[in-house]
């Protein structure tokens, strides 16, 4: 009885809270000065913003795939969660300090909370409602916590991985963010490029993930067993995931022009170039090219490309692409070979890693001819550019590692990291949410 009662209870206290702001805050709803918006940008990022969110079942799906059977449940729970909880902590506080005006060029404050003042009319040198930029940007502050899930799959506590993330958006992501992408913000501010969130996203989001390993610690595996439970599921995620990219990378441009165009040709062709460099190099090192290194070189091709969509041509693609291949399938066989470092799904590797070399690059071959708004990398007379890509590689790297490793120590020392011994052996789909994947028929 005390349950209910308990349960109730907080039902009715989160209903009041939130009745409390939807008659206190206000926004701006005003729909008879649509002056400013274009409709056809409007809705390429919207269609873009629904690409978006479908990454994140796919990213689900991905990892599920790569781990155990009794855990690929779990993987896909915590990213449905993980979406449903950003969604939440983005619309009252995360959006504010990412994109409110600027404190000191490193968060934006809380003037925007509860998306005070955040409606229709378009931020100012935009052409699509304020609404929907903060819709779009949802979707990429849901996805990054959840690409950091798979360094620590199977073995942390749900609750204390809910915990991680509302922490981590508030105080890593959102100023990460503001850093690059909002007015003000004091690597957009000293000419970083991130087109779509080679930064914002992926360098942060692997840094962060293998900090979370360090922590977390390794899995207890039995008789060496860590073989993925299903193949065909990550096939799947990583096609959804090469899919939902396009709206990922186009969707950047915040309009229907000729940048959102090269951002789509360049996505492609720099997934595929990485697919077939992955390829190859499992060819030369194990023998033959595995259906897993097939996924997962697109998804690294995918993450290099990410910061240079918007700046680069085709033929640069390419490179970026061929580059992501190889060089993330070779951290990934070192970190197996020659470390103790239990990544579980090679988040470092592949977001790391490719997210590194895809901010490097865009300083390397980003050209004004593709985009007059961005500039120059060394390729064509401006060698500055790729030491500010250094910069905002060391800068993002450096926080999301230390502020993530702080996060977790905190949260281990609190409400416990790690899984029981005898839940882990159990796996997380019996022990944390009483189902499996799959029965046999007598179950």
């Amino acid at each position: 009885m005390k349950k209910y009662v308990k349960t109730i209870g907080v039902v009715l206290v989160a209903t009041l809270l939130f009745s409390w702001l939807a008659a206190t805050v206000q926004t701006n709803y005003s729909l008879e000065d649509l002056s400013g918006i274009n409709k056809a940008d409007t809705v390429f990022v919207a269609v873009s913003a629904i690409l978006v969110m479908l990454m994140t079942p796919a990213l689900g799906f991905f990892y599920a795939g790569l781990v155990r059977q009794k855990n690929l449940l779990s993987v896909l729970v915590q990213s449905v969660a993980i979406f449903a909880l950003m969604s939440i902590v983005w619309a009252l506080w995360a959006y504010s300090l990412a994109f409110g005006p600027t404190i000191g060029g490193l968060f934006g404050g809380l003037s925007m909370f509860a998306l005070k003042g955040v409606g229709i009319a378009p931020i100012e040198g935009q052409t699509i409602p304020a609404l929907l930029f903060f819709f779009f940007q949802l979707k990429f502050a849901a996805i990054t916590p959840a690409l950091i899930i798979g360094a620590f799959a199977e073995r942390i506590r749900f609750r204390s991985l809910l915990a991680f993330v509302v922490l981590w958006a508030t105080f890593i992501y959102s100023p990460v963010a503001h850093w690059v992408w909002a007015d003000g913000g004091w690597l957009g501010a000293m000419g970083a490029l991130d087109f779509a969130g080679g930064t914002v996203v992926h360098i942060v989001a692997g840094f962060s993930a293998l900090a979370g390993a360090l922590v977390i610690g390794k899995r207890k595996i039995q008789n060496g067993a860590t073989t993925p439970s299903n193949i065909p599921f990550v096939i799947l995620g990583a096609a959804l995931l090469w899919f939902g990219w396009f709206g990922f990378n186009a969707g950047s441009a915040l309009a229907m022009d000729g940048v959102a165009v090269n951002a789509l040709i360049v996505t492609n062709i720099a997934a595929a170039s990485a697919c077939l460099s992955w390829m190859i190099v499992d060819r030369l090192m194990k023998g033959r090219p595995t259906a897993t290194g097939v996924a997962i070189g697109a998804v690294c091709g995918l993450v290099a490309i990410t910061p240079a969509a918007g700046f680069v041509g085709p033929m640069a693609a390419v490179a970026i692409g061929l580059v992501a291949g190889l060089i993330s399938n070779l951290v990934a066989n070192w970190r197996v070979r020659k470390t103790q470092l239990d990544d579980s799904l090679d988040v470092f590797a592949c977001h790391g890693i490719s997210g590194v070399w895809g901010a490097v690059a865009t300083g390397i071959f980003a050209s004004t001819a593709v985009n007059a708004a961005g500039a120059d990398g060394l390729l064509f007379g401006n060698p500055g550019q790729l030491a500010v890509q250094a910069i905002a590689v060391v800068a993002c790297a450096a926080f999301a590692f230390a502020g993530s490793y702080v996060l977790f120590k905190a949260i281990d020392k609190t409400i416990g990291l790690r899984v029981s011994e005898e839940d882990e052996v159990k796996g997380l789909d019996r022990a944390y949410h009483g189902e499996a994947a799959f029965f046999s028929g007598d179950e």
